[in-house]
């Protein structure tokens, strides 16, 4: 799941805000495409949305105290230890400034409604009961997007991956039933149009190109057709659709192949993959 996320990250990224002709033009999967103007972007690597993931994933999987400083901690330590583009500008000067996590806490104000608390929350969707599921994703959105709609649509991205995981019902129908379990129908309705900055808007976009498509790659070229927030959209779409029996695992060598491997690159995330729940 990890990786596949990361290869929607990194593919998305490409295209993020980029004209529709852009778009249109060359989100064929035939290889990562250069931002036309995000130039410190290199095809192929990834930004805070897969970094984020990995900081919660790593607590995951180490066992550490689900808790708002522990979490914050390791927001810290995975920008720090390789730091990149791709975070909005505010809040990437802000991680260069913070130290430890007692430090950010102190001094961020979480009342964004925007997508960085979704973008990161798929790793808790594998957690085996939807109340573990919607536990750890409130305590973790609470740390930056401290708002009924980040802390929802958090809940939405995590749930799409435990449906999938846990073989729930027809992809088709996931957009209902996490509509189900956190009482309204917004899930459950397409989204069409470009994706703005808003966690709804990409966590919606990304379930409906979940829902109409049965393979990986048909889930990958629908995020992007969307335009606008289309890594973030390609990030929580592609990641349930990792973990799905009733998606075709059709992803295109060259995009697996040219993933970022340094030291938190494609191997390490694979390795993370097979210790997570």
């Amino acid at each position: 799941m990890l990786v596949e996320l990361a290869i929607g990250d990194a593919y998305g990224a490409g295209f993020e805000y980029a004209a529709a002709d852009f778009v249109a033009a060359h989100n064929t999967l035939a290889g990562y495409v250069q931002h036309p103007t995000h130039l410190g972007i290199a095809p192929g690597a990834y930004t805070d949305d897969t970094q984020m993931t990995l900081a919660l994933a790593e607590l995951l999987v180490d066992g550490g105290p689900w808790t708002p400083p522990a979490i914050a901690e390791r927001f810290v330590d995975a920008f720090h230890r390789d730091p990149r583009d791709g975070y909005a500008r505010g809040f990437q000067a802000f991680l260069r400034e913070v130290r430890t996590g007692a430090d950010f806490l102190a001094r961020i104000r979480p009342d964004s409604d925007k997508s960085g608390a979704a973008m990161r929350a798929a790793p808790l969707g594998l957690l085996p009961s939807v109340d573990e599921v919607l536990l750890h994703t409130e305590v973790q959105a609470r740390v930056t997007h401290d708002t009924p709609d980040g802390v929802a649509s958090a809940s939405a991205a995590a749930l799409a991956v435990h449906y999938c995981r846990y073989d729930l019902g027809p992809v088709a129908e996931v957009g209902g039933w996490i509509a189900d379990r956190l009482g309204s129908p917004v899930w459950a309705r397409p989204w069409e149009g470009k994706v703005g900055s808003k966690g709804v808007m990409s966590v919606r976009a990304a379930l409906t190109a979940l829902a109409g498509h049965g393979s990986a790659s048909g889930v990958l070229r629908a995020c992007v057709a969307f335009t606008g927030d289309v890594d973030t959209v390609a990030t929580v779409a592609l990641a349930a659709a990792a973990t799905s029996s009733r998606v075709v695992a059709d992803l295109p060598a060259v995009l697996h192949d040219g993933l970022e491997n340094g030291r938190y690159g494609r191997d390490h995330l694979a390795r993370l993959d097979g210790q997570l729940p």
